[in-house]
C-alpha cells in the first residue's frame, strides 16, 4: 500500500459524482515548492510525504477502483531518461496518469517520451521546455486528447519567480472507467 496523507493541507477536493474520482494538481513554484497530486481529499504526492521532487511527478490509478498503483518522480534536468520510458511503457488500458511538473520538466524530455506521454491524451508535452509549468490527466488507450491539461511557458519577461513561471493548479472529477 502506497502513503498517503488526509493532512494534505489545503488540497481543495471538489465532491463529485459518484462514479467519478476527484482529483487536485499543482505544478512546482520555481526551485522551492515542490508538485502536489491529491486524489478523493487525500494526498498521494508531495512534500509532505517526501515524495516529489524535481522534473515529471507521476500518479498512476487504476481508472475503475480509484487505487493509487505507484508514484514516480523523474528528474529531467540531471536524471537519467530510462526509467520514465519503463514507467510509461507500463502503463496499461484503463490506468489513468496524473502527472504535474516541478523545477525543470523538458530537458531530457526525448521524442519517444513525447510520443508516450501524447499517447495518454497529452497535446502540450510536444511544446514543453525549458522551466515551463505544466499539468496533466490522461490515460492509457484514450480516444482523444485530454481536456483536463494546463500549460504555462516560461517567458522572461513575464516570469513569475525569476527564472520560472507562475504555479498552475488544475481540479475536477475523473470519470470513473467501465466496462
Amino acid at each position: 500500500m502506497l502513503k498517503t496523507s488526509s493532512k494534505a493541507g489545503s488540497c481543495s477536493i471538489r465532491d463529485c459524482p459518484v462514479d467519478s474520482f476527484s482529483f487536485f494538481i499543482q505544478s512546482g513554484a520555481a526551485n522551492v515548492v515542490p508538485a502536489k497530486i491529491c486524489l478523493q481529499n487525500k494526498l498521494v504526492l508531495g512534500a509532505v510525504l517526501n515524495n516529489a521532487g524535481p522534473g515529471i511527478n507521476i500518479v498512476l490509478m487504476n481508472g475503475k477502483s480509484g487505487e493509487v498503483m505507484k508514484t514516480g518522480t523523474f528528474n529531467m534536468y540531471s536524471g537519467d531518461v530510462k526509467p520514465l520510458i519503463e514507467f510509461l511503457k507500463s502503463i496499461e488500458t484503463g490506468n489513468v496518469v496524473l502527472m504535474a511538473s516541478y523545477d525543470e520538466p523538458a530537458t531530457k524530455l526525448t521524442e519517444e517520451v513525447r510520443q508516450l506521454i501524447s499517447e495518454l491524451g497529452s497535446s502540450s508535452v510536444r511544446s514543453l521546455g525549458f522551466r515551463d509549468n505544466w499539468v496533466f490527466v490522461g490515460g492509457k488507450g484514450a480516444s482523444a486528447q485530454s481536456s483536463l491539461e494546463k500549460y504555462m511557458k516560461s517567458d522572461g519577461a513575464k516570469n513569475k519567480y525569476d527564472g520560472w513561471p507562475e504555479l498552475i493548479e488544475m481540479r475536477g472529477c475523473i470519470p470513473r472507467k467501465l466496462e
